[in-house]
Parts: structure tokens; sequence; C-alpha cells
């Protein structure tokens, strides 16, 4: 097992939130501070019918114990009426809760709300590099991902049979159970296509085309997938430039094996130099910035910026207190004038900003204003 940069409070409720197979669960269960604790499990069926059923039940339990010991409830969201018991016994006798969900769409419906500002909130993402140091491989990551099942697994057939599984069952758990979707077929036909987009700015007209729906439709299904926290929106840089540019957002899947398990390519060899392989590496490394922005609590804000006339930069990252960091990542193992052309057409636009190209070298280098980092130290160079 890995060690895991989440580290909800010992003091405070909280929320864990978080795709299911990211370790939640395991995570809680091997927290000393919640050794002794009340510990209910909805994600079996008889469990969760008994609480939906009878919440009274919760809250009787709940009083039996003495305040300070902690309460456990793994996947709130198929019970959400106990999130009011909750509220009421945090009120009360300040009992402490630790509640899992992997989908907020249910509990903003349930009313979530009322625990604002007596739960904190955290969210726990597949396993980083920074989680697995020596035993990362990045191949790997780009090829199948890096749930902590996927990484426990040594073949490829294995690794595809649970992302074939995970994909299936996300459907079936997250979107029939929950009941997120009023038809189920177009939600299908939309995932492969959702996949196929990942990285890309959202064209949704094309998109509801392709799907056989309408674009309202298709993006409330992208606020599906952002809600059950299959993978998450890269807005725009919000600023004028001098340059006209793009205003649609970008749509990143939190991992590269489930996105190839929905697109259904995981037979297709990820080889070095190709498109596929690129884009990859682009997801894995906001990705990874995602994750460790929340981890480490920096509050950095991500956007991209695209000009009408193509010129591009990956990631802009704001940093508070710090100049921004404009970032051009590229899967390369050799990095020369022509990968950083563009992010250099953006520097008078950003008179006070960082300048980097992270890439697969394995020597920093420094090209006019930008730097040429391995990704290693762009990510340390960023603040992460």
């Amino acid at each position: 097992m890995f060690p895991r940069l989440c580290r909800p409070s010992e003091t405070q409720s909280f929320f864990l939130f978080g795709a299911r197979g990211t370790g939640k669960s395991t995570l809680l269960r091997q927290s000393r501070f919640l050794k002794d604790s009340l510990y209910i499990d909805l994600l079996k069926p008889d469990v969760e019918e008994q609480y939906s059923l009878h919440p009274q039940l919760f809250e009787r339990q709940v009083r039996a114990l003495d305040a300070e010991q902690w309460v456990v409830v793994d996947e709130i969201q198929k019970a959400p009426k106990l999130l009011n018991l909750a509220h009421l016994l945090i009120e009360e006798r300040g009992q402490k809760f630790a509640l899992t969900g992997s989908s907020a769409r249910k509990l903003k419906r349930g009313g979530a709300n009322l625990l604002a500002g007596r739960a904190f909130t955290y969210q726990l993402f597949p396993l980083s590099f920074a989680e697995m140091e020596d035993d990362f491989d990045l191949q790997n990551a780009l090829e199948w991902g890096n749930l902590p099942r996927i990484v426990s697994l040594s073949k490829s057939e294995d690794k595809a049979d649970f992302l074939r599984a995970y994909a299936q069952n996300y459907v079936k758990e997250e979107i029939v159970a929950e009941q997120l979707v009023r038809r189920l077929d177009p939600f299908r036909l939309f995932l492969p296509i959702a996949a196929q987009m990942n990285a890309q700015i959202l064209n949704l007209s094309n998109i509801a085309q392709d799907s056989g729906v309408d674009h309202k439709t298709i993006q409330t299904y992208f606020e599906i997938l952002a809600d059950t926290h299959l993978g998450f929106f890269l807005n725009p840089y919000g600023r004028s430039v001098r340059k006209a540019q793009r205003q649609s957002p970008k749509f990143y899947f939190f991992d590269n094996g489930v996105k190839r398990a929905l697109q259904k390519t995981l037979t297709a060899p990820m080889l070095a130099g190709t498109s596929e392989y690129g884009d990859a590496f682009e997801t894995w490394f906001i990705n990874e910035c995602h994750r460790l922005n929340s981890y480490r609590r920096t509050d950095f804000t991500f956007s991209y910026l695209r000009t009408k006339d193509g010129l591009e930069i990956d990631l802009i990252v704001e940093r508070p207190g710090r100049n921004p960091a404009l970032i051009e990542i590229k899967s390369a193992e050799r990095i020369d004038e022509r990968h950083v052309r563009g992010l250099k057409s953006f520097a008078a636009d950003f008179p006070k900003s960082d300048l980097i190209c992270a890439s697969r070298i394995t020597l920093a280098q420094k090209i006019e204003d930008v730097w040429a980092l391995p990704w290693r130290e762009a990510f340390k160079a960023i603040g992460l």
C-alpha cells in the first residue's frame, strides 16, 4: 500500500469525495483516529435499504455513542436523508462524522449544503507519482491509469478486464442506480464520444448530433461526469489578451485507463511519438496538477488559452502571491525552439510570468526565456 497525500482532519467532521476505486474506504479504515468508529457501509444493499427506510435508526444509534466517537458513513449519497440528522447531531452534541461519496449530484439534491461550514471537504484521486515515488511508471500511468487496483495488477490482460468492468459498473452503479438520467441509451452513446473528446475544446452541438440528443442534454451529461468525479472542466483563461480567444471549456477524464476503457481503445498500443501518446501525457500532467493542488491546499487556479488563429497555452497556473506560470506540455524526449514557439508568442501578454515547457527530457535547459524541464522538475517549478 502507498501512503496517501490526502489527510482528512482528525478533529472536524468531513466529506471525502472521489470516484469509485480511488481508495476512500481503505484510507478511512487505515486512519488510526477512526479505529473505534461506528462504520455504516451504504454500498451494501440491505444496509442502504435499512437506513433509507428508517433514518431515525441512524439517529438512535449515534445518540447511543460517546459524543467523542466518530461515525463513518460510506457512500452517503445513497441515503442523503441522513445528512439532516448528521447536521442535527453535530449541532446538538458535537458528534464527528466522516462521510464518503462518489457522487456529489445526489447530495446536492439531498441537502449537503446543510453541513456547509460544519464539515470540511476533501477529494481522493487515483495514485499520484508523488505517492508512488520510485514505484511510479509513466508508461503504465499513460496506458492503464493509476487506480490502486490497477497498480496491484501485473498482467495487461487483467488490467484491461478490470477497466472494462469499471466502465460498465460506472453506468450500472452511478447512473442507473442513482437515476441520474431519464434515458440511458443516449448516455451510453455519449460516453465513448466524450472520451474521444478528452482534452479538446468542447463543441456541445457536434457531440449532440453524434449522440442523438440536444446540446443542453450534453451539457448535463458532462456535469454528471464531473459530479461523479469522473473528470473535470478546464475553463478558458478569464482575462482578455491582445488576440481573440476561444471561450468554451475543455474536459479531462480523471484517469487515462478509465478514459481508454470508455473509448474502447484498451487494445491499441500506446506508442511514444503518436498523437494519442501526447494527449495521454497532457491529460496525466494536468490531472497531477489538479490532484496535488487539492492535496497540498495551494489554492492555485488552472485554465488554458487558445486564440482563434490556433495559438495555445496548454495550462495557465495562477498562484496566490506569485507570478503566473504558463505551461507547455510536450511528451517529447528532446525539446528545441519549435516546441516553445507558441509559448513565447504570449510572453508580451504575460510580462511577469514563468514560462515552462514540461516534457520527458532528462536534463533542464533554457531556451531564451523558457525553461524546458523534466516533468518532475516542472511540478516543483510550478510550486506543486
